[in-house]
């Protein structure tokens, strides 16, 4: 096989997307208490933690809150996590959560955190990745950068929604994968690493990406991609190769 160098595609920072989702900024701005009232294990290193906020107002599917941690000698600690929940979900919210090596904020929720305790929130924040449910949604995601999609499918099954969705999600095997137990005929798993018998292990490529973007549905896919920076530039790459138009990709990266 011969290898060929090119240049790298690099995705625009902003896309003219039509129909930009308005957030409203007084519901974001302000701190609310949030208690934990569950936890699930996903796989090995996520969880998932359930909160009750009475006073939510809501969220958009894609749509992510700030997360406030005090601790006892007053010291802060903020992170910005996706929310996993969908809209309807009456006065509770849920976040997915890695276990990161040496993170503060996730190494409290997956070593001390217990039902009962309380952190404060803030949100929801950003227009720009979310998800109404009035356009067909082709969603690509790697390893946590599946949470904000979760919400999106989780949306598209509450309301049963008749507009398509499609979900291809990445992960180094089976038992990495999360939400596996909720994933049914829209999603596509990718292995990379470890796979089931008879299933190819690899990374994503147009084999994939290519089938989907040849039978979009009429007016065409608004298409969606979360993961680490190096997978959220190989799919969108992907994805313009085969077609999507660059300004109906919307990213979200992390790392």
């Amino acid at each position: 096989m011969t290898e060929t160098t090119t240049v790298p595609f690099v995705p625009p920072t902003r896309f003219a997307v039509p129909g930009r989702i308005a957030v409203s900024e007084s519901a974001a701005a302000a701190w609310q208490t949030a208690t934990l009232t569950e936890i699930r294990r996903e796989t090995a290193h996520a969880s998932t933690f359930r909160f009750a906020v009475p006073r939510w107002a809501g969220h958009l599917p894609g749509q992510h809150l700030l997360l406030r941690l005090t601790a006892g000698d007053g010291y802060v600690a903020q992170r910005h996590y996706s929310l996993a929940s969908p809209p309807d979900d009456d006065g509770h919210i849920e976040l997915t959560l890695d276990h990161v090596a040496g993170g503060e904020v996730s190494g409290w929720f997956h070593t001390v955190a217990a039902p009962g305790d309380r952190v404060e929130v803030r949100g929801p924040l950003s227009g720009f990745f979310a998800w109404p449910g009035d356009r067909p949604a082709l969603l690509i995601g790697a390893g946590s950068g599946v949470v904000p999609l979760m919400s999106m499918l989780r949306h598209h099954r509450a309301r049963g929604l008749g507009v398509p969705l499609r979900l291809l999600v990445s992960a180094r095997g089976p038992e990495e994968l999360i939400y596996a137990d909720e994933f049914g005929a829209e999603t596509t798993p990718v292995f990379t690493r470890r796979a089931p018998g008879g299933v190819p292990v690899g990374r994503m490529t147009a084999a994939h990406v290519a089938p989907l973007i040849e039978e979009q549905p009429p007016g065409g896919w608004e298409a969606y991609v979360c993961g680490s920076n190096a997978f959220a530039e190989h799919a969108s790459r992907l994805l313009v190769e085969a077609g999507q138009p660059v300004d109906r990709i919307r990213i979200e990266r992390f790392g």
